[in-house]
């Protein structure tokens, strides 16, 4: 995987193959993020990397100038290479091991961008946004991505679905 654009445009990033993940394609990634910097100015905002894996959506974040990223993901070996990975890099991301559904149950905080990208096989899309609406943890004119593939779909009055390929990113404007 590789940076895209930013403070570390072009650096390439190689996460241990035991990580149990499925990072985002740089194509679909340099599409989403062509979307987000017509919508946003980065500086001063703040990220909720759910799912985080490798990293990969934090690390861009970062390298666009967030002020700030917390990545959340129940995998130890994840969030090690995350915390490694921003300390080689000097990122401001800071990373939660937790179960996300139950992060979002007791989070207080809330966030300009809201970024899920929850295994395809996941069977609570739904309730990750649910969970966000109800705790109202998207700030006003932020939005919520969730990433997913075909077999999830929303109905929702106020979305957006950019498809590339197998990615689809659901995005809820607030």
């Amino acid at each position: 995987m590789r940076i895209i654009s930013g403070k570390h445009k072009g650096r390439r990033i190689t996460a241990p193959e035991k990580l149990p993940v499925r990072p985002t394609t740089d194509r679909a990634k340099e599409a989403l993020f062509s979307i987000l910097d017509s919508r946003y100015y980065f500086d001063g905002k703040n990220v909720l990397d759910l799912f985080s894996g490798t990293g990969n959506i934090a690390f861009e974040f970062s390298s666009r100038g967030i002020e700030h990223i917390t990545s959340v993901d129940n995998n130890t070996n994840c969030i090690q290479f995350i915390d490694k990975t921003s300390s080689e890099l000097n990122l401001n991301i800071s990373t939660i091991k937790s179960d996300c559904i139950k992060y979002l149950g007791s989070c207080e905080k809330q966030f300009n961008i809201i970024f899920a990208d929850p295994p395809y096989n996941f069977e609570d899309h739904h309730k990750i946004k649910e969970i966000i609406f109800e705790r109202n943890l998207v700030k006003e004119d932020g939005c919520l991505i969730i990433e997913h593939d075909n077999s999830t779909s929303f109905e929702e009055e106020n979305i957006e679905v950019r498809k590339y390929g197998a990615v689809h990113f659901s995005i809820f404007s607030f």
